[in-house]
């Protein structure tokens, strides 16, 4: 069986990392370089890097820091935010990226995803979906960092982008995004059941516990957190020593 992956996220506003509860609220958490560094040599196995305001100006920023990334890490890193077009990936690949994530583009254009995996293989695509649920209407997919709704349901869509060659998903729950009450498990079992391809768990991360259940009852294959891991509530290498002794298969 595959090793489960611990995977912190760096939201980046301004060049600064960001962190806040239910997609609003942002406050400062750090470098994104040096909490970048960091994770890598606590033995993290992937990060994230989302670009939250990717205005033009801030591309350019943006892929400077994903160049500074490169030259200071060693575990795979994956990219996101204003993600538009193949242009797009190649820049951010140049710049030393692993992977890149879309969310917004692929749900308004979703010939994207078979765009990009045509080009630069599977591998190399992650989408990013950002859903919350209602009684009237289940999971529903939002688009523009959470503040659009659209009329995809979230299993739906995730089984289409899986169908035009999605390497990953990287589902965040906007009902428990930074809540710190665990993840939405019910909804990623139903996705892991489905879907040939992984699945990252994203929202809801308070106490180590949230991790094993995830890795559990969501049956997903990596988690990802921002909070707990920017202001020192969980560090990984005691994560991952209680989830190997909990029975998960984590790398130490």
């Amino acid at each position: 069986m595959l090793a489960k992956r611990i995977i912190p996220c760096l939201d980046i506003k301004n060049g600064q990392t960001v962190k806040g509860t239910n997609f609003v609220n942002l406050r400062s958490a750090g470098d994104p370089v040096e909490l970048g560094k960091s994770y890598s040599e606590q033995g993290a196995d992937e990060l994230v890097y989302l670009d939250i305001t990717a205005s033009y100006e801030g591309r350019k920023t943006f892929t400077e820091l994903v160049r500074r990334v490169a030259a200071e890490i060693s575990i795979p890193f994956t990219v996101g935010g204003g993600i538009n077009e193949l242009s797009d990936v190649d820049r951010l690949l140049n710049a030393g990226a692993d992977k890149v994530s879309v969310n917004s583009a692929a749900l308004r254009h979703p010939d994207l995803v078979n765009e990009i995996t045509s080009r630069f293989g599977s591998q190399v695509c992650v989408v990013a979906i950002d859903a919350k649920y209602t009684d009237e209407k289940g999971w529903r997919c939002y688009v523009k960092g959470g503040r659009e709704e659209t009329t995809w349901d979230l299993f739906e869509w995730a089984k289409e982008v899986c169908d035009r060659g999605a390497g990953e998903i990287l589902f965040t729950s906007m009902n428990h995004d930074g809540v710190k009450e665990g993840f939405a498990n019910d909804a990623l079992c139903r996705l892991s059941d489905t879907l040939s391809i992984p699945v990252i768990a994203s929202g809801g991360a308070g106490k180590m516990e949230h991790f094993r259940d995830t890795f559990i009852h969501g049956k997903s294959d990596a988690a990802l957190a921002a909070s707990v891991f920017h202001f020192g509530e969980i560090s990984i290498p005691d994560l991952k020593h209680y989830l190997k002794g909990e029975g998960i298969n984590v790398r130490l």
